[in-house]
């Protein structure tokens, strides 16, 4: 069975942390371990929108995108960032194949409801996923790298969530485990200490409660989207675990269904 691993935004921009992530699905993979790899890059986006003087928005943790920022989100994600990882990996000895969510209809999501009364533009929620050319890349031998672009109707592209697409993705893929790669060490209780394991019904508590904010906020909401579609165990894993999260399944938070 296949493995879907989320590459973190905040993860990507830390050169060092970036480079022991992807060491360690390098590792997993020349081990004989299959896994498709998801990853966003929004502080990279962030960094394109200001140099191009066009104002960053962002409303209930999602990035509003008109045309003009979807542009650079597509450019960004689908390009720079993509080809990047691509390059890196290739560095490391793996063949890697780098698409969008577009393509071969691997993501399809449709626009996104307001947000407090506020049209988020070209902003998706992934409705559904059609897994097979990421399993034509992975029967080639290739590990697959997908940027968190979706298509829409129309051939509309779209801006999605990219713990969101992974979540999605592990569901329709049938996939034995989701690992959240990121730059913290998991989830963390209202104490500040690091959750060893959480099953949905106390997930869903937690995610109420005034503890958990910022990025961590979309990745629980995503892990137990996860759950929901099937997936049977999500581990959320820092810097200090992301080779032991991908070879032996141990993450710094492991939830499970019950």
């Amino acid at each position: 069975m296949t493995d879907v691993v989320k590459l973190g935004g905040s993860l990507l921009e830390n050169r060092d942390l970036r480079h022991s992530a992807l060491e360690a699905i390098a590792t997993a993979w020349s081990s004989g371990r299959r896994s498709i790899v998801v990853h966003g890059g929004g502080k990279r986006i962030d960094a394109m929108l200001a140099a191009l003087d066009i104002p960053k928005k962002v409303q209930g943790g999602l990035r509003v995108t008109d045309a003009e920022t979807l542009d650079v989100v597509v450019s960004i994600l689908s390009g720079l960032v993509n080809k990047t990882l691509v390059a890196e990996l290739r560095a490391m000895g793996i063949l890697a194949s780098g698409i969008s969510g577009a393509d071969g209809d691997t993501l399809w999501a449709e626009f996104h409801e307001a947000v407090e009364g506020v049209d988020l533009g070209f902003v998706g929620r992934v409705v559904r996923c059609d897994p097979k050319l990421l399993s034509a890349v992975l029967g080639a031998g290739f590990l697959p790298l997908v940027a968190s672009v979706a298509l829409g109707r129309e051939g509309t592209l779209l801006n999605v969530n990219a713990d969101s697409a992974a979540s999605a993705l592990a569901g329709a893929l049938g996939a034995r485990r989701l690992v959240f790669l990121t730059d913290v060490e998991g989830v963390l209780d209202p104490e500040g200490k690091v959750i060893e394991r959480l099953d949905a019904r106390a997930g869903r508590a937690l995610l109420a409660s005034p503890a958990v904010t910022g990025g961590m906020k979309p990745k629980l909401r995503a892990a137990l989207e996860a759950i929901d579609a099937g997936v049977s165990e999500i581990l959320v894993a820092g810097p200090s675990l992301h080779r032991a999260a991908l070879l032996e399944g141990k993450g710094g938070t492991v939830l499970v269904a019950a």
